[in-house]
């Protein structure tokens, strides 16, 4: 059978890439297109377009670049008529992929759709348009089963498949030398993997490091963005290192993080790394987006527990004095350490075991025989 993924993000293009491998476990002869990254040209997919040249974040952000989305999504749809999958498959990327379903609908491709829109932050109503357009929905976060009930829409909870990618990681062994070769306890910095994010954010995060000389910090860098957008964020910062694409082994190493907002704040909680939750966007997306928000937090480990357990640090409450001092709190002997590393074991009870990509794999396999056999 065929099927043609679409991937947005760096995050998708991972999980992207173990659904790959798992739906050719199920259907061996399967033959996969895909718009993503390397990860996923590297299980087997043939790849069309990189997520680099389609990640556009917050609301001003994707308005001042609709010319390319639009040219990307008629480039996108011409692709998909020309080779006519058995099933598309959306992950995530909700502004594009939305608009994908409802056009594939149109055509009559089918749908799948694996890791949902984050329907349930804002513009609730959007559940309609999901249910009226994706044949089967995957689902990986514990409340979301519950949410889209609401709508009577049935769709399939298979777990996290960060817990996967955590425990099929392969530890890069030239970074894990570079992490270990000190005794002093090291804070990760994860600026996010846009350009946007890392501009925003990152040298808030750097700020912050003057006031802890006695601990190491290392930025955790991504390889789809150039070296010199580091370089010049951190020419003023000699003491402070950068490892790249190295996420989870900079995790291991560190005592502590400063994280955007966004799957990695989960990552680092599964991780056991106490952490402090920034995010800043422009003023016009976070003006929209604070008047549009349906949840109280912006940080998947606190939706998933439902308490503020990890500190977020949104927009004007984003400075280094502020964010100096929610790390102290966290940091050995910190005053919310304890609480915050307590808080972990109920979320990784919630978040259950490992499996999610091998599920959803087999599931869309079985599914997509019995709906071409009807």
């Amino acid at each position: 059978m065929t099927y043609y993924l679409i991937a947005g993000e760096r995050s998708g293009d991972l999980h992207g890439a173990n659904l790959i491998r798992a739906i050719r476990e199920h259907d061996t002869d399967a033959q996969v297109r895909a718009w993503g990254g390397e990860q996923m040209e590297d299980a087997g997919a043939t790849l069309v377009k990189h997520y680099r040249d389609l990640a556009f974040m917050g609301f001003w952000e994707v308005a001042r670049n609709l010319g390319t989305i639009r040219r990307n999504m008629h480039d996108c749809q011409a692709d998909v008529l020309a080779h006519r999958p058995d099933v598309l498959v959306l992950i995530d990327y909700a502004g594009f992929n939305l608009r994908m379903a409802k056009w594939a609908r149109k055509q009559g491709i089918r749908v799948f759709y694996y890791i949902s829109p984050k329907v349930w932050a804002w513009n609730q109503r959007r559940a309609l348009a999901i249910k009226a357009n994706v044949d089967r929905l995957f689902v990986i976060l514990p409340f979301e089963k519950t949410f889209f009930n609401q709508y009577n829409y049935e769709v399939e909870y298979v777990g996290n498949p960060l817990l996967d990618a955590l425990a099929n990681h392969q530890p890069n062994e030239a970074a894990v030398t570079q992490l270990n070769r000190s005794d002093r306890p090291l804070i990760a910095l994860l600026p996010g993997s846009r350009r946007q994010e890392i501009t925003a954010i990152l040298p808030v995060m750097l700020q912050t490091t003057r006031q802890f000389p006695n601990y190491r910090f290392v930025v955790g860098t991504v390889s789809n963005l150039p070296d010199e957008l580091y370089d010049g964020l951190l020419a003023n910062y000699a003491s402070v290192e950068r490892v790249a694409d190295a996420a989870y082994d900079l995790l291991n190493a560190a005592t502590a993080a400063l994280v955007t907002s966004g799957t990695a704040t989960l990552e680092t909680a599964l991780l056991n790394v106490p952490q402090v939750v920034c995010y800043r966007t422009s003023w016009l997306s976070y003006a929209i987006a604070s008047r549009v928000i349906a949840v109280p937090y912006i940080s998947l480990v606190n939706l998933i527990v439902d308490n503020p357990l990890v500190t977020e640090l949104i927009q004007d409450d984003l400075t280094p004095s502020r964010t100096a001092d929610e790390l102290s709190a966290i940091l050995p002997g910190g005053a919310r350490r304890a609480e915050v590393l307590a808080g972990y074991v109920d979320l990784q009870q919630r978040m259950g075991e490992p499996g999610a990509s091998e599920r959803t794999g087999a599931a869309m396999v079985s599914t997509l025989r019995q709906m071409m056999t009807r």
